[in-house]
């Protein structure tokens, strides 16, 4: 019965994915082939997409880089099987909901498992400017699910139940990512109604994530030992900074795809002036951060130079295609400020290891909201979105509508995140027990530890992998990583 069931879900997968083929080919023109902007097209946007996907090897290092040794192992497990989620809800449905409908549209109807389309060049109609393969465009719009995704685990770290990634990522990737960030820049009613801009997902990819991370640990709480009995909080220092720094290099390597690959477009040559402020920004991030963190501390705070430069990237996503390079260093700079402050008062609260709260969660709503001051109006035009910020036109009227979009994002998302967890707070569990947390989920939950000759006593190396749980739960006190009670 077992291999009938598994042999009838591969069916229910299997069949529409040869329809689609069918589809596919049947519509190719008599000659087989495209003209040259389509192939030309479509690998500038499938480069950016891997661009995008390389950005998951960014967010890997930066968690382990930020985790405690006994906890680096099980950042890998959850990278992998939370892209691997994304990867099928999307295609299954996701990208359907966020881009399958009109102009205005609330929810996609049309487009799942990436069938009906009657001619390979035509698309969804927000993304018709393009002649790139629907293929391609779908697989970049993926990458930017994944991204989120991603976004969304960084407060959980060092003491969520594993399978907590699994539900709540399938949820979040079908249905709470898909229509929320189509209204913003799939052809929504935020983008067309309210005219909202956004060109690559300060709110629509950045500020969804966060906005479920936040909702995650507020059901999760902080770390074991993160508050003392003053409620103070305390420093648990990551574990290997070098790591952090190679993630923060990474993730602005991968932003080159991000940013200037929505523009969907190599021939017009407009993605180069996208790159451009897209650097300059980060650029201006870091120095930003490391001003006010030394202005604070008066050290030159290695966390906060990485995260200037992400939250810079982040800040730039939405006005990348709007903003020119003066505003892009202006908007970068303000990010780089923004995160130190913002990571110093959240930590007195709330217990996020990684910063995603202040990087992707502030940063992500100011970058929105700068694109209402800096967008310059001929870029507005030629978006067809919207009009020029405060700087050029002296009108309110755009940054009013980007404070609606990032209202409406917030808002939505977290309630629908923190009912979902709620429920699998209820049901499931979210939180793993005291003596696994203090084992590390490296071995309470995947029974292997990411850097076992650290923790595992020599002799006991030998056979490692079949020995029981109890030896791993002992050789756990080997560990020189905890945080004082």
């Amino acid at each position: 019965m077992a291999r009938g069931l598994t042999f009838g879900l591969l069916a229910m997968l299997i069949t529409p994915t040869v329809a689609s083929a069918q589809n596919y080919f049947q519509a190719l023109p008599p000659d087989k082939g495209f003209p040259d902007s389509v192939g030309i097209n479509s690998t500038w946007v499938i480069v950016a997409g891997l661009l995008v996907m390389f950005m998951q090897v960014g967010f890997m290092f930066l968690e382990i880089g930020f985790s405690r040794g006994k906890n680096a192992g099980t950042v890998v497990a959850k990278i992998l099987t939370n892209f691997s989620i994304a990867a099928l809800a999307y295609w299954a449905v996701g990208f359907a909901f966020a881009f399958g409908g009109p102009a205005n549209h609330v929810i996609g109807t049309h487009g799942f498992f990436l069938q009906g389309f009657s001619d390979p060049l035509k698309t969804f109609p927000i993304m018709g400017f393009s002649d790139a393969t629907i293929q391609a465009k779908f697989f970049f719009q993926f990458v930017f699910c994944a991204v989120s995704l991603a976004i969304v685990w960084g407060t959980t770290l060092e003491r969520i139940k594993f399978g907590v990634y699994v539900i709540y990522g399938t949820i979040f990737a079908a249905v709470i990512y898909p229509i929320v960030s189509g209204w913003v820049f799939g052809g929504g009613w935020l983008q067309t109604k309210v005219h909202a801009q956004d060109f690559a997902g300060s709110s629509a990819v950045h500020l969804i994530g966060a906005t479920g991370a936040l909702a995650a640990v507020l059901h999760l709480g902080p770390r074991k030992g993160k508050f003392g009995p003053d409620g103070k909080p305390r420093a648990i220092p990551g574990h290997n900074m070098p790591l952090f720094g190679l993630a923060c290099l990474v993730l602005w390597f991968g932003w080159f795809g991000f940013n200037p690959g929505s523009t969907l477009n190599a021939l017009d040559g407009r993605f180069t002036q996208v790159v451009v402020v897209t650097n300059l920004a980060a650029a201006a991030g870091v120095i930003g951060a490391i001003l006010t963190a030394y202005k604070v501390t008066k050290t030159i705070d290695i966390g906060m130079a990485g995260n200037g430069a992400i939250g810079a990237l982040v800040a730039i996503t939405a006005g990348s295609g709007y903003v020119s390079s003066w505003g892009g260093v202006v908007i970068g700079f303000i990010a780089g400020v923004i995160v130190p402050l913002g990571v110093y008062a959240i930590d007195k609260k709330i217990d996020d290891p990684v910063g995603a709260l202040t990087a992707h969660g502030l940063c992500g709503i100011w970058g929105t909201l700068a694109c209402g001051i800096f967008t310059v109006p001929s870029l507005a035009a030629f978006n067809t979105v919207g009009d020029g910020g405060l700087v050029y036109t002296g009108n309110f009227t755009q940054l009013g509508r980007q404070a609606i979009c990032v209202a409406v994002v917030f808002g939505v998302v977290f309630v629908a995140s923190y009912l979902i967890f709620a429920i699998i707070k209820a049901t499931y569990g979210m939180r793993v027990s005291e003596d696994e947390e203090d084992a590390g989920l490296d071995i309470s939950e995947h029974g292997m530890y990411g850097y076992p000759e650290q923790f595992i006593p020599a002799p006991e190396l030998v056979g490692y992998g079949a020995m029981p749980k109890a030896v791993y739960s002992a050789s756990s006190t080997t560990s020189t990583q905890e945080v004082p009670a």
